[in-house]
């Protein structure tokens, strides 16, 4: 230090220092509003992770993403397909009550050919629906969505529905190609990923997306932010980088459940941009006060896809995607709350995606609005975040699915879960099913003969709650 300098001057100079050094200090949890990262997959099964008992996958990220918060075994997706639990997880509410329970396009367009005419659906989320977004916004967060959107026309995209931000949301539910230019020829259209310019040849969708993610997180801003991340990975064109597909080729046994290296290039893709992401977070200091949540919107996808093979397997769970079976609607659900979740352990509590709007707002201390507080199916899940052997009140969950699904394999149906129990009601032909999910995670043995008043009792609550949110209902077709 100048020693010829006045005294008082070397004080107000290391004070300078002092007041320098604690500006430059990170800020604490406490003294800032959380910051939200809602990392939503597509079509990613329950068995695809190697915490969840993946056998062929690689997904390290997410597991240490599981290792540092709370994992749910018996989390459920409230559609076995992506449009109405994308609607649910926005809304709160179930999609029956919604009148969304089938994807936009199929809603428009529905198969009149079957035995059954699907029941009628919205293609578009109402925009008199206050959504997640619409309650951070007005909480004074800053809203980005980023990647699949598919709930509605260019009148309902993102952007009527409270982001700030939309980068490649549109209404379609897939991409034509994961390379870029993310353009091409999909059916009977051409399909394009907007917003996405500037990419090179051999680019990746998963990967821009994520550069687009981290361009948001690390934004100069006053303000929390709510990022909803939804990957197209890892739904339809089964496509991966094929360095990635060639490294897994190398390392398939024939004794893995999962067998398809392009699907496990997929899933190792989404992995280490999940990575990349948890780790901008840890970098710019924030991970101690941003919530992150990691789900998918449905099962896996288990039937053949053009010369890729059999996509996925979600062994142990019978069935996949389209289907109210365990493979269709039971979804992987990790979330982090930095001084409320504890470390790697797991949560057995049935959950619905319909609890992720009370719970996000709950975590962030923002009030429901009195409209949606009025109608919400979802209940707050702080209390099990917080100890995850807890429970909640006894409650039964529902599902609904009025439609086909690459039939013959599903036709239209309902089903409830409650406790152990699960009924599944068949409409084209009657046929009921009960199973105990305790003794038979597999749903091989039909009990509804051995327990005709469990049976009654379930359909009976099962016609009630449809009655209750005035469930569209399917019909005989008369040309059948």
């Amino acid at each position: 230090m100048n020693r010829s300098l006045p005294s008082s001057i070397i004080i107000l100079q290391f004070t300078a220092l002092i007041l320098c050094a604690g500006w430059a200090q990170p800020v604490e949890a406490k003294d800032s509003p959380m910051n939200v990262v809602f990392i939503l997959a597509d079509d990613l099964g329950w068995a695809d992770l190697a915490c969840y008992g993946g056998d062929y996958h690689e997904t390290p990220n997410i597991d240490r993403l599981a290792d540092s918060g709370v994992r749910f075994t018996q989390a459920y997706s409230a559609s076995p397909v992506c449009t109405p639990t994308r609607a649910s997880i926005m809304t709160g509410k179930h999609p029956a009550r919604l009148h969304m329970t089938i994807w936009s396009e199929a809603a428009i367009n529905p198969p009149m050919d079957r035995k059954m005419i699907p029941a009628e659906s919205e293609p578009n989320l109402p925009l008199a629906e206050h959504t997640l977004a619409e309650a951070f916004k007005e909480a004074g967060y800053e809203t980005a969505h980023i990647g699949k959107w598919h709930l509605g026309d260019a009148n309902h995209y993102p952007e009527t529905q409270g982001f700030d931000w939309n980068i490649g949301g549109t209404h379609w539910g897939a991409p034509a190609t994961f390379f870029f230019p993310y353009r091409g020829p999909f059916h009977e259209e051409i399909r394009y990923v907007p917003h996405l310019e500037g990419g090179k040849a051999g680019e990746y969708l998963t990967n821009r997306l994520t550069d687009e993610a981290l361009a948001f997180i690390e934004r100069p801003r006053e303000s929390p932010f709510f990022l909803y991340m939804a990957y197209h990975s890892v739904h339809t064109p089964i496509e991966a980088p094929e360095a990635d597909v060639e490294a897994y080729r190398k390392k398939l046994k024939p004794e893995y459940k999962h067998q398809n290296p392009i699907y496990a290039a997929m899933v190792s893709t989404l992995d280490k941009n999940v990575g990349r992401i948890l780790e901008k977070l840890e970098t710019l200091g924030i991970s101690e006060n941003t919530i992150v949540i990691f789900a998918s919107d449905n099962g896996g996808f288990v039937f053949p896809y053009r010369n890729t093979g059999v996509v996925t397997d979600n062994f142990p769970l019978r069935s996949g995607k389209g289907s109210l079976y365990e493979g269709g609607i039971r979804v992987p659900f990790i979330a982090k709350v930095p001084g409320l979740t504890p470390s790697g352990v797991e949560c057995d509590t049935q959950v619905s995606s319909v609890d992720f709007y009370p719970t996000l707002l709950d975590l962030t201390g923002i009030e429901i609005s009195a409209d949606a507080r009025e109608v919400q199916d979802g209940v707050s899940l702080v209390s099990l975040l917080n100890d995850p052997d807890g429970s909640l009140e006894d409650r039964a969950l529902y599902f609904h699915y009025p439609h086909y699904y690459f039939a013959p394999k599903t036709t239209p149906c309902s089903a409830i879960r409650k406790g152990d129990w699960k009924l599944i009601e068949h409409f084209e032909d009657e046929k009921v099913e009960l199973f105990n999910l305790a003794e038979d995670l597999s749903e091989s043995k039909d009990l509804s003969k051995e327990n005709p008043e469990k049976t009654s009792e379930l359909m009976n609550d099962l016609k009630v709650w449809r009655d209750r949110v005035d469930a569209q209902m399917p019909k005989p077709n008369p040309n059948s």
